[in-house]
């Protein structure tokens, strides 16, 4: 598959660095993005542009797509201009967290045409998406999955089969970002609840990394991220806040209580409402912050 030409719909903050993998790793791609600048950076890499999905799917026989909401993707998959439409395109991978409905319902419409669907939505944020260690949970045909492999692998260094049947990739991702939304907040309250008290919070990830409460925030994101202050490379609050509503209504329509889940929801609701839903999800402390006067770590 070295040589083989695949189609790139979102050149976004996770589909570039997961585009330019691909490219790395010798695939030639025809992209499309609704902003020539994201484009741009591809294109000097020797990428082609398309003026929309369909003509992606014009060019090539497989498209991946990598969008930022289940509307988005239904749009560029299945709407007037998208990709059911293109005239080559016969195999179709969704990057993007849409929901199980979303991707049946994708999946349905796509498979009228012929056309195969694998949804394979990623976890590890830009950092990982930058260094190609990302986890795929991919659900689908099998051997449509084991075909893609090289290219996934491209990726992320954990692809994962799930199941032959549509969605049960995006319920996985569902769950995994419930956790580690979950875990973001729950750590942000335990480091401004220490910082108050007189704790050191550099001493405190040392503590909670050597001990039951470790988890990727005490890890990664407060290490990287928080104790310098520089809030970068996470997921947006209003991108994770889209992720935890569809899990909470996927878990409502399976008839499962979700008591935390609730509350995780309902704090970056209020993030959101309060005009933050472009930043960085790891910038949640600063409201816990705020509220008890503290400052957890400094800037370098």
């Amino acid at each position: 598959m070295s040589a083989k030409t695949f189609g790139f719909v979102g050149i976004g903050e996770m589909g570039l660095p997961m585009a330019r993998r691909l490219m790395e790793a010798g695939f030639k791609l025809v992209i499309h993005d609704v902003r020539p600048e994201a484009t741009a950076k591809l294109a000097e890499r020797g990428a082609t542009i398309a003026a929309s999905p369909r003509a992606v799917a014009d060019a090539t026989d497989t498209v991946f797509v990598s969008l930022p909401t289940p509307g988005v993707v239904e749009a560029v998959a299945v709407g007037g201009d998208g990709i059911i439409h293109g005239a080559k395109v016969r195999r179709y991978i969704d990057l993007s967290t849409t929901g199980a409905v979303t991707a049946v319902r994708v999946s349905g419409k796509l498979g009228e045409r012929g056309i195969a669907c694998l949804d394979s939505p990623v976890s590890g944020g830009v950092r990982g998406a930058e260094a190609g260690t990302l986890a795929l949970m991919v659900s689908g045909p099998k051997d449509f999955y084991e075909d893609m492999l090289s290219a996934f692998r491209a990726i992320g260094t954990n692809p994962f089969y799930l199941g032959e049947a549509p969605g049960l990739g995006q319920t996985m991702k569902l769950t995994n970002n419930y956790l580690s939304a979950t875990a973001n907040i729950a750590t942000a309250e335990a480091l401004v609840m220490g910082v108050k008290a007189g704790l050191d919070p550099a001493v405190m990830v040392e503590v909670f990394n050597a001990s039951s409460g470790r988890n990727d925030s005490t890890m990664n994101k407060v290490p990287n991220s928080i104790l310098n202050r520089r809030f970068d490379k996470s997921m947006k609050q209003r991108l994770l806040h889209k992720d935890v509503k569809l899990c909470m209504a996927e878990a409502e329509a399976l008839g499962v209580p979700m008591w935390l889940g609730n509350s995780v929801k309902q704090v970056l609701e209020f993030a959101v409402s309060q005009g933050t839903g472009e930043e960085p999800s790891v910038a949640l402390i600063k409201y816990l912050e705020k509220w008890a006067d503290v400052t957890v770590g400094k800037e370098e």
